[in-house]
């Protein structure tokens, strides 16, 4: 039986990828004849190659792509020969679809990097084949592309050769090759062309057939993440799933992770097929010989060799969005078939793609990769990328907008990880809210500088403090003098001030206080990831809102005009965004009421709010 090889077209804008695909598919009789009379069609219309057939619109599937002559999405081919059956992946070249490309590279084995001779060694060129490495490709074929119009020069092929062939031996590919390549005339691509009497490698599909991509995932242990549990009637409970890796058979003792329930496999189905045991790669559903509660993102593994599991990991990213990833962020992450609240502890380091140098850095922009620490919020089983790429792998994604923002490959877990634990206490959080004869809360402020937050904040407090409650004010400039000293202003360190912001306030609730936290926070990612930090009902996210023409006027500290006058940097509303609430819990127009109307609307609604949760 013919295998499967999974490929990846990558490299620089106008380098050739599509049309060294297509001229390959045109060359080895892969085209239909339909597809045929459309490329002739596509040519005439949209090709670039004056009356010659252009053989990249057989990839480029897009109106925009073919207006534009450029590949924005990953398109996908299918074709076989007698030796071997393909996939390829043809990338975009621009640096604004690289997430593209990731995206086609996370399923490949093996990454074909064209690269135009005219103008040798790009930044993209770079890009992709550390991504290619970061997402676990192990083969290389750089193909030399547009030598025809270098007149075959040898010395041009062999310069671009030699100083690439360093750069992929520290990305450590397993197997790498260089060919000479015209994608338009098809040299080299489906015979030794004539041009390179110099060359004594293959073609590149003849190399294509027999490279070794074999993996070893059948050697490794049984591993399987449950994607869905099948429950058609009281007397069925199966568990479905593509295998990641390994054997499984009927009668093996497996464990599931999280719980470590330990159980024995007592069939396995596929279709409608009883089966004795399944392999890495195949669709099954497998059964159990007890009812387990087991759902779907947990994973099932050999018991002998269980599954790892952790909150803390150590991984590699690439950042797909505009806005980066920044440290202390909130996200989602998802892995396998589980899902997860992620937090960016630390970002170690962003890799230079060009030479691979380590750089400092706080925030990793659109496209960089980076080394950072990532928490999670419950424990989830994984595997180390390198070991399986299936659970090892894992997007972030973005609370609000519901956006892809990076994607990323487990390195190894935190070794803190599984040192730390929950200390059971005996006075615990309802004990002290009773004590103190009161509903546990945190109204947490927000608005642009000069609104009113800390008039309003500080008059609730006395009044509260007046009729009993305990409380506490945390004040946004108070808190910069101490806890938060060593923060600046930038995006980082604003994300990071309301984090610990939060956990302060959150141990303060758990003492049973009614904490009010000024401050202007001014991201809403940062105020929707507080309010997950709390139980139901104890959190108040109050939007003190004034234009900012009025904000300005007040500036009772004189730090609009500062920032007007460049005095200033990184000031929230002229120079730094504010993100206003959508649906805040409470709104206050400072334009138009007074503070003391203010204080008495929270009051009116904390009450309310307080008899509903008796």
């Amino acid at each position: 039986m013919r295998d499967t090889l999974k490929l990846i077209t990558c490299g620089g804008v106008d380098d050739g990828k599509s049309t060294m695909i297509g001229r390959l598919l045109w060359d080895s009789k892969q085209v239909f004849e339909d597809q045929r009379s459309a490329l002739e069609r596509d040519s005439a219309r949209w090709g670039t190659q004056g009356s010659m057939l252009d053989f990249a619109l057989l990839m480029d599937g897009l109106q925009a792509e073919h207006e534009q002559g450029i590949t924005i999405d990953v398109a996908y081919r299918f074709f076989a020969t007698p030796k071997r059956r393909f996939i390829v992946a043809d990338s975009p070249g621009h640096e604004q679809y690289t997430r593209n490309m990731a995206t086609g590279a996370s399923t490949s084995d093996l990454a074909v990097l064209v690269v135009n001779a005219q103008n040798g060694l790009g930044i993209q060129t770079s890009r992709h084949a550390r991504i290619a490495s970061l997402l676990g490709i192990r083969h290389l074929v750089l193909a030399v592309n547009k030598m025809d119009r270098v007149g075959w020069n040898q010395k041009v092929f062999s310069e671009i050769s030699a100083t690439f062939q360093p750069f992929a031996a520290k990305l450590g590919f397993a197997t790498f090759i260089s060919i000479p390549i015209s994608a338009l005339n098809g040299d080299n691509l489906t015979y030794r062309s004539d041009s390179t009497p110099w060359y004594e490698g293959p073609a590149l599909l003849s190399y294509l057939e027999e490279v070794d991509v074999r993996r070893k995932d059948c050697d490794v242990p049984f591993r399987m993440a449950v994607q869905y549990v099948n429950r058609p009637n009281q007397t069925f409970r199966g568990y479905c799933g593509r295998i990641a890796s390994g054997i499984v058979s009927v009668g093996d003792e497996v464990c599931i992770a999280p719980s470590g329930t330990k159980s024995t496999i007592s069939s396995i189905l596929r279709y409608k097929e009883q089966m004795k045991s399944a392999r890495v790669g195949q669709s099954v559903t497998l059964c159990v010989d007890r009812e387990l509660d087991i759902s779907r993102g947990d994973v099932i593994s050999s018991a002998i060799d269980p599954a790892e599991q952790t909150d803390q990991f150590e991984a590699k990213v690439i950042s797909l969005s505009e806005c980066g990833l920044v440290s202390g962020r909130s996200y989602l992450l998802r892995i396998h078939t589980a899902q997860a609240t992620a937090t960016i502890t630390r970002i170690k380091h962003r890799i230079d793609v060009q030479n691979g140098n380590e750089l400092a850095a706080t925030k990793l922009g659109t496209n960089d990769i980076g080394l950072v620490t990532v928490s999670l919020d419950r424990i989830v089983p994984f595997e180390c990328y390198a070991e399986c790429r299936s659970l090892g792998s894992f997007i972030l994604v973005d609370r609000l907008t519901n956006q892809t923002v990076g994607a990323g490959m487990i390195r190894h877990s935190l070794r803190r990880a599984s040192n730390l634990h929950w200390q059971a206490l005996g006075v615990n959080k309802n004990v002290r809210a009773s004590q103190k004869e009161q509903h546990p809360a945190c109204l947490w402020f927000t608005g642009l500088s000069a609104s009113g937050k800390s008039t309003i904040a500080n008059l609730l407090e006395q009044r509260l403090f007046a009729s009993g409650k305990h409380t506490y004010l945390l004040d946004g400039d108070n808190i910069r003098h101490g806890l938060c000293r060593d923060l600046g202003f930038t995006e980082a360190d604003r994300i990071e001030n309301i984090r610990r912001i939060c956990e302060v306030a959150r141990l303060m609730v758990d003492a049973g206080l009614v904490v009010l936290v000024s401050f202007i926070s001014p991201y809403r990612s940062e105020r929707e990831f507080a309010r997950t930090r709390f139980e139901m009902g104890e959190f108040y996210e109050i939007f003190v809102d004034a234009p900012l023409e009025l904000c300005e006027q007040r500036d009772p500290k004189g730090l609009y005009a500062k920032a007007r006058s460049g005095e200033l940097l990184n000031f929230t509303g002229i120079d730094s965004d504010y993100e206003p609430p959508v649906s805040p819990d409470l709104r206050l127009q400072t334009a138009i009421e007074t503070p003391e109307q203010c204080v008495e609307e929270i009051l009116i609604a904390l009450k309310e709010n307080w008899q509903r949760q008796q």
